[in-house]
């Protein structure tokens, strides 16, 4: 238990990182789905703080703009790997659209494809980030798998 929690400390302090996130998730709320079509990842402020929800929006609108080009090397760095469906997301990326918007406190990254191997991408990627995360989300009944 002690090496998970540390593990996840570290994982944390690269997401705060300005490499990473830059974004203290001690304080934040993320969220990561799957959807029929994609998926979403969601991130707001858990306390109000003008600064902190324009570093979250910062965050969302970089990673829209990085993944669209292919770019996974900031969830690489924070999980000090490739992260799961990345790869194809890359391989697959003019098939893949990639939109941010801003919620209360935060902002989210809305992930859409009609390619059946890119949403399963999409899913792992997805997965993958909420369990390390040890964040809120939806997963996609295996059915739509299929």
């Amino acid at each position: 238990m002690a090496s998970a929690d540390t593990a996840f400390a570290a994982l944390e302090a690269r997401g705060a990182d300005q490499r990473g996130m830059g974004v203290d998730q001690t304080t934040s709320v993320h969220r990561f789905d799957a959807l029929p079509d994609g998926g979403r990842i969601e991130l707001r402020r858990a306390v109000k703080d003008a600064a902190g929800v324009a570093e979250v929006r910062r965050h969302l609108r970089s990673i829209a703009t990085a993944f669209q080009s292919g770019d996974f090397t900031t969830p690489a760095f924070v999980h000090l790997k490739t992260v799961p469906g990345a790869s194809v997301m890359k391989a697959w990326r003019s098939a893949i659209t990639y939109r941010y918007r801003d919620l209360p406190n935060g902002g989210a990254v809305r992930i859409m494809t009609t390619d059946a191997a890119a949403v399963r991408a999409v899913h792992e990627f997805v997965a993958f980030q909420r369990a390390e995360h040890h964040s809120g989300g939806a997963g996609t009944p295996m059915h739509l798998h299929q």
